[in-house]
């Protein structure tokens, strides 16, 4: 079972390791959060020279983990994939090997932004397919809320549909002060 969370990784250090599609989509997605990424990889595909990030063109090595807040491994080699899991277990370091669940210690979930709303939908890393198919029912009222509302608003159940509906201002402080306490 997994324990769902958002990840603060603006400005700290994170690894992919892999230099091909699956790894640029990681990289890609690590770099609009703010990380400061490094990619490890013999080869990369010539879509990595847009994409700024630091590439060291070489196989990876244990010692790569170190210093990092998290490591995605989306290589095609299993044995890379155990060594970096492996490094980063040894170092507590949160790791996601691609399509490998075996060997993560977090799932990244399927994603969908609209402004400041985000919707995460996962099935626990059994069914990534299955993921991205709920992720599409996602109500369009929701995303076509504007940035002023989208603080203000909550998806509810109504027992026949998924609703939309807005907080007032007393609402929200209740809700902020149950959340911390």
């Amino acid at each position: 079972m997994y324990y769902p969370l958002m990840l603060k990784v603006k400005g700290e250090a994170c690894l992919v390791v892999g230099g091909g599609a699956i790894a640029l989509q990681k990289a890609r997605a690590l770099r609009r959060a703010g990380a400061d990424v490094t990619v490890v990889s013999p080869r990369f595909t010539p879509a990595w020279a847009r994409l700024r990030v630091r590439r060291l063109r070489r196989r990876f090595r244990a010692g790569d983990v170190a210093g990092c807040v998290l490591v995605i491994a989306a290589t095609d080699d299993p044995g890379v994939n155990r060594a970096v899991a492996a490094a980063c277990r040894k170092r507590s370091i949160p790791v996601n090997v691609v399509d490998v669940p075996e060997l993560c210690s977090f799932i990244v979930p399927s994603i969908l932004r609209r402004g400041p709303v985000v919707i995460a939908v996962s099935t626990g890393g059994q069914s990534p397919s299955l993921a991205k198919a709920l992720r599409s029912l996602a109500p369009s009222r929701l995303l076509a809320l504007g940035q002023d509302y989208a603080a203000l608003s909550v998806l509810e159940w109504t027992g026949e549909h998924w609703g939309l509906s807005l907080l007032n201002h007393r609402e929200l402080e209740c809700s902020q002060e149950s959340a911390s306490a």
